[in-house]
């Protein structure tokens, strides 16, 4: 799953264009980034603001999270999730 605070519409818009076949949440309050400490005060050009710290979060299969990746950085950060998810699976 996907999640940001981003509202349904554009939600819906950016699955479609990306052809996500994954589901993707609403958090526009932001309790569930509250939750899991990625609400942060962030810094681009000089200008700060409150928001998400791009993160994935592991879930293992009794709910419980297992590990989180914070400040993800695209470049091979799937093959470092797979790692992980093998790992806990092993």
């Amino acid at each position: 799953m996907g999640v940001s605070p981003d509202g349904l519409e554009s939600h819906r818009k950016f699955k479609a264009k990306h052809g996500l076949p994954y589901m993707l949440l609403v958090d526009e309050d932001h309790a569930l980034a509250d939750a899991l400490g990625i609400w942060k005060e962030k810094s681009m050009w000089g200008v700060r603001s409150m928001g998400v710290e791009r993160s994935t979060v592991i879930i293992d299969r009794h709910g419980r999270i297992a590990r989180i990746f914070r400040s993800v950085r695209i470049p091979g950060h799937v093959q470092e999730v797979e790692k992980a998810v093998r790992e806990l699976a092993g």
